[in-house]
């Protein structure tokens, strides 16, 4: 939403009073920014302190759901869910490392922990697990180039991991050849200096969705 010049300027001049008033209203009906807003103005968690408690939840979540999903398509619903998770620690946090770090390791524990699992079911119900795993992947592989090339160090392990979990089960390996994902980028750690472009080129033809 844009505001008009007038607008802006009318906030600016109501009353110290007022303007409390209004955040504190907002803040009620806005959580997430009312968490961030917590995170940077009182809590005394660092950054690192609060991924390293996200890892540990991934971890012990996964686990669970894991033992729990009845099908592929109920693993996938949880999966989302907790990606929704790392999502929000993101805007909370503004932690674009913990981004990447915290998918990859949910993407390497729910594949390692449902490997029976993801090759017991057919193919056709198993394809939209397959195309989100492929999709988060693409996505993550162009979050890391946008990031500093230093950085690349630090994930080219679970980047490795990750490319052999896809590679080893037929179903995601075929899902992501069809989707324009070259396994290559993860298993060497070379990634495209137009993997944006890619992917943006991908999903206009309907891929990756």
């Amino acid at each position: 939403m844009v505001f008009e010049k007038e607008f802006k300027e009318a906030i600016v001049n109501l009353s110290i009073k007022e303007k409390d008033r209004l955040l504190l209203r907002l803040l009620k009906r806005d959580v997430p920014l009312a968490n961030q807003l917590y995170f940077e103005l009182v809590s005394t968690q660092t950054m690192e302190e609060r991924r390293s408690e996200l890892e540990d939840m991934i971890v012990k979540r996964v686990v669970t759901m894991s033992k729990q999903s009845s099908s592929i398509q109920d693993l996938l619903l949880k999966m989302r869910s907790l990606s929704g998770d790392i999502t929000e620690q993101v805007k909370i946090t503004k932690d674009k490392f913990g981004e990447v770090s915290l998918n990859l390791l949910m993407l390497n524990e729910i594949l390692e922990s449902n490997k029976p699992k993801i090759t017991f079911f057919a193919h056709r119900k198993a394809q939209k697990f397959a195309i989100y795993v492929i999709a988060r992947t693409f996505k993550l592989l162009v979050l890391i180039k946008s990031m500093h090339e230093d950085y690349l160090v630090d994930f080219r392990s679970d980047l490795e991991t990750l490319g052999g979990l896809i590679e080893q089960n037929e179903l995601l390996n075929k899902t992501a050849g069809q989707h324009g994902l070259d396994l290559d980028w993860l298993l060497s750690g070379e990634i495209p200096e137009n993997i944006k472009e890619r992917q943006d080129a991908l999903r206009k033809k309907g891929f990756l969705k």
